[in-house]
């Protein structure tokens, strides 16, 4: 039987509804392998900074972080923007089954890529007594050399996991990346720290798990190159550079903001570049979220922008917004209630960076409560607006460490970092809104906030009944967690927040582990419209940075956050 017009009209919002509610369940599967790697990748790279603080001192903390800073600021150099290049290529080339060009481009990408860390890597070896003596303290010349032999393996790596992406797929970049990677580290630096081998032996480490991570990825893209059919590797430079290029600058502008304080700490010789860290890494404990959240929120945008299905742009955001804010915010209310009594478990003195941790915290918050709109510039196809936005906030950064480091040390880093980053965010989220109309403040959040701040006033209370207690840090942390899940509960879970959790709760049962490369959004035909996405919807990036697509100057959308930052600061 016909259906009337009117009836067909009448149903129309109910289909987009449904359809809508079809990318938030979409959003959720391809979120929760990467919220897993995520959460347990932060958690070995914790680790390792709270050993290198316990058993070496504060001192080869610094030390650490510095190295590793130009580590990640080289590699960026070394990939030369072929990260998002080869994620979006191969996925271009599988979808028109061009067999000669997607081999060309995984041959051209990863040779450019590692020829130029190998040229970058033997400079580096030969000029670290000058970097070192710049950054005052020759105690850094192993380091950094070893940071060197690492260069090449973590190019490679970081390569070969972009374009395995292409194939849609999330594991490869997750078990080697999140998991293998930083474990296997964090496995060999007891190791190091047990036989006495010291900050070298933490090195060392590095060096290991860097080149076996490599050699796994090279297994991990040579498995899924040969699934394609054999021809002529046909090399296309012009288009794969062209792309490329932007997000390269990109790319380094964010990750040069996510560093640049350190190693400006270490030009002016400040003694407290390990508590600065230290610090540091007790802020990216609490958005770390941000980066899987962006990986299964950008191909969706990227989709749905591409249709012109702008409401749905603007609820896809708003959801993932949410998610972002009410899963952090119980660390941000511990960071700013405790912030002494947690920098306390790596050392006495390092409690001293409390005041860090606070103002860190801050900018921190306002990244989360933006949401990915960074990941909205980039899959809506404003790459450069985007590496304009990097740009202005690394200028900024450098501009205020310059004059607040010499004056306030690295409470004048702190400073200069959190009001970058609030910056660059409020002017994406106008941006945003001009573009999209779309704004990440919803009903949701508002509850969450609501939460969050009664989950403050219950730890800012028992911070006054027990001053002093040793144990009170757990007691401050059970009741904010407790108080804030309460109040969570009491207020209402939105629908969107109870399709998650069923979505979830149903692929547990399954036993099949959420990945991206097997949950395409309804209505997409992948096989014919890749090439059609707007430039820069390939761009996922690694956030650690898993983060993905954006390229934001703290894991806004993190394609500039990589491996290398992701073990510092997904979001930082």
């Amino acid at each position: 039987m016909r259906v009337p017009a009117a009836s067909t009209r009448g149903d129309q919002p109910a289909r987009e509804a449904a359809r809508g509610d079809q990318h938030v369940r979409g959003m959720a599967r391809g979120g929760g392998l990467n919220l897993l790697g995520a959460l347990l990748s932060q958690a070995a790279v914790f680790l390792i900074m709270l050993l290198l603080a316990r058993v070496l001192g504060i001192r080869e903390v610094g030390r650490y972080a510095q190295c590793y800073a130009v580590l990640s600021l080289a590699g960026l150099l070394s990939l030369s923007g072929f990260r998002a290049g080869l994620t979006r290529f191969v996925a271009v080339h599988l979808a028109d089954d061009d067999a000669p060009a997607l081999r060309g481009t995984v041959r051209l990408g990863l040779a450019v890529s590692a020829g130029s860390s190998v040229v970058l890597a033997g400079a580096l070896a030969w000029g670290a007594p000058w970097l070192a003596d710049r950054l005052h303290d020759p105690g850094l010349v192993t380091g950094l050399r070893l940071v060197a032999l690492t260069l090449p393996a973590s190019t490679i790596c970081e390569a070969a996991l972009a374009a395995t992406r292409g194939w849609r797929t999330q594991r490869p970049y997750t078990f080697i990346g999140q998991l293998y990677e930083p474990g296997t580290r964090l496995l060999l630096t007891v190791l190091a720290l047990v036989t006495g081998a010291g900050l070298t032996g933490a090195f060392w480490a590095l060096v290991v798990a860097g080149w076996s991570a490599a050699l796994l990825a090279l297994l991990a893209l040579a498995r899924l190159v040969r699934r394609v059919p054999p021809a002529r590797p046909v090399h296309r430079p012009g288009e794969l550079f062209r792309f490329s290029t932007v997000s390269w600058v990109s790319s380094l502008s964010s990750t040069g903001l996510i560093w640049v304080d350190t190693l400006l700490l270490g030009f002016f010789a400040n003694p407290e570049i390990g508590v600065y860290n230290v610090a540091t890494r007790l802020v990216t404990v609490a958005i770390f979220v941000l980066a899987p959240v962006n990986a299964a929120f950008g191909p969706y945008l990227a989709h749905l922008y591409h249709r012109g299905d702008l409401d749905d742009v603007r609820r896809v955001y708003a959801v993932a917004t949410g998610w972002v804010v009410r899963l952090s915010l119980p660390a941000f209310v511990a960071l700013l209630v405790l912030p002494g009594d947690l920098l306390r478990v790596f050392g006495g003195e390092v409690a001293t960076g409390a005041a860090v941790t606070v103002i860190l915290a801050l900018g921190q918050l306002v990244n989360a409560a933006t949401g990915p709109c960074g990941t909205v510039l980039n899959m809506s196809g404003r790459v450069a607006l985007n590496m304009a936005d990097n740009l202005v906030a690394l200028v900024l950064n450098v501009l205020l460490n310059l004059w607040l480091i010499p004056a306030y040390g690295i409470v004048g880093a702190a400073a200069a970092w959190s009001a970058s980053l609030i910056v660059v965010n409020i002017a994406r989220v106008v941006q945003v809104r001009h573009l999209t109309g779309a704004l990440p403040f919803t009903v949701g959040m508002a509850k969450g906030l609501a939460a969050g701040v009664a989950a403050l006033a219950a730890g800012l209370l028992v911070r006054w009944l027990v001053p002093g207690w040793p144990w009170r840090p757990v007691a401050g942390l059970t009741a904010i967690v407790a108080v804030y899940l309460g109040t969570v509960l009491a207020l209402g879970l939105s629908r969107e927040d109870l399709m998650v959790l069923r979505t979830l709760a149903r692929r547990r049962r399954r036993g099949v582990p959420p990945d991206t490369a097997r949950v395409d959004p309804p209505g997409v035909v992948p096989r014919d419209r890749v090439d059609g996405d707007p430039p820069g919807s390939g761009d996922t990036g690694r956030s650690g940075d898993g983060s993905s697509g954006d390229g934001g100057p703290t894991g806004s959308g993190g394609a500039g956050g990589g491996r290398g930052t992701s073990d510092r600061a997904v979001s930082r």
